[in-house]
C-alpha cells in the first residue's frame, strides 16, 4: 500500500484481497469496463478505497444474478450522468424481479429439502411409521419432485 498523490493506493494484488477476487478477474472487470484502475508513476495498477466500495457494489448487483452485459450497461449509464437515472432505475427493478424469482425457487427448493430431512428423521426415530414412498408425500403437501 502506497500514497499516492495524498491518497491510499492499492496494488492490483492488495486491491484483489480486499474485495475478494484474483487478479485476473480484477483485470477483466477493467477490460470489460466495469473498472477503471489508475496508474501510478511506473504505469503499475493502482486502486482506491472509493474502487473497493464500487467493485463491492458491482458484486453485490452480480450476487443478485445481474449478467456482465447489464452490469456493463449500467456503468455507461452511470457515466452518462443524472439523465440516465430512469434507465438505471428500470433496469435495477427488472434485476430485482428476476432475483425474486429465483429467490422463491430457491426456497421451495429447500423446503423440498427440508420436508425430505424431516420424513427421514421421523422414520429413523421410529416416530413415521408410514411406507408411503416420499413422491406420494411431496404430492399430499401439494409440491412435485
Amino acid at each position: 500500500m502506497q500514497t499516492l498523490k495524498k491518497r491510499t493506493t492499492y496494488s492490483i494484488g492488495e486491491f484483489a484481497s480486499l474485495v475478494g477476487l484474483s487478479a485476473p478477474t480484477i483485470r477483466y472487470y477493467e477490460h470489460e469496463g466495469l473498472l477503471k484502475a489508475h496508474r501510478d508513476s511506473s504505469e503499475r495498477r493502482v486502486f482506491t478505497d472509493v474502487d473497493i466500495k464500487w467493485v463491492k457494489f458491482l458484486l453485490h448487483l452480480k450476487g443478485t444474478g445481474m449478467s456482465i452485459n447489464d452490469l456493463k450497461q449500467y456503468v455507461t449509464w452511470r457515466a452518462m450522468g443524472d439523465e440516465t437515472i430512469p434507465n438505471r432505475l428500470a433496469l435495477l427493478k427488472n434485476t430485482k424481479a428476476d432475483f425474486m424469482n429465483q429467490y422463491r425457487e430457491v426456497q421451495h427448493h429447500l423446503q423440498i429439502l427440508n420436508d425430505k430431512i424431516n420424513w427421514y428423521e421421523a422414520k429413523e426415530t421410529g416416530n413415521n411409521q408410514d411406507s408411503e414412498p416420499f413422491a406420494d408425500y411431496l404430492k399430499r403437501l401439494g409440491h412435485t419432485e
